[in-house]
């Protein structure tokens, strides 16, 4: 009716391996979402060929400013320091780089979406917002973050924390591996 069981044998390596394990996981579920995002991305991407307002692109330096807008599509791009940031829109999208000091900013956004990234201090920040969706991407002392939003969904990734709203979110800040996708 009861049994006995005896302790297990630990070993010292046991610790150690359990980490480095932990860490694998860690690093496989966001190459996981990475690459999730990086699909949905190249799919909504491929879908803007068919936008009726021309495309935009703002860069920023050469000019330290760069403002367009055609027709209905937006977008603004300034740097200041040896960075960069880009800024892409079409179809009433509305797309806006910042950046300071070292460092990267690029958005995109078409249909209807706004894409909102700033980089500091070496940080790189991504934001795309297809056909409807809220992205916001901050990146700060070498961190990188990505964030993704579909139609009718939001996503937001910085330092502090990441944040999916709707089924067509992804943000990850690759510097932390916090991730958020579908509106989890």
């Amino acid at each position: 009716m009861f049994s006995v069981s005896l302790p297990r044998p630990t070993s010292p390596f046991s610790s150690s391996t359990r980490t480095s394990s932990r860490f694998g996981n860690r690093i496989a579920r966001t190459a996981a979402v990475f690459a999730l995002g990086s699909a949905m991305t190249g799919i909504a991407l491929a879908g803007t060929a068919t936008a009726s307002a021309a495309p935009v692109n703002c860069v920023s330096p050469p000019s330290a400013n760069d403002i367009q807008v055609d027709d209905t599509a937006s977008c603004g791009a300034t740097s200041n320091g040896t960075g960069h940031a880009t800024a892409g829109a079409a179809d009433s999208g509305t797309a806006v780089s910042v950046n300071d000091g070292p460092g990267a900013t690029t958005t995109y956004a078409n249909g209807y979406g706004v894409a909102l990234g700033a980089s500091k201090n070496a940080g790189t920040a991504y934001a795309f917002a297809l056909g409807g969706g809220i992205a916001h991407s901050w990146a700060d002392a070498g961190q990188t973050t990505l964030a993704v939003a579909g139609w009718g969904s939001g996503a937001t990734s910085e330092g502090r924390g990441v944040d999916c709203v709707g089924p067509l979110s992804l943000a990850l800040n690759l510097t932390s591996g916090q991730f958020c996708v579908l509106g989890s």
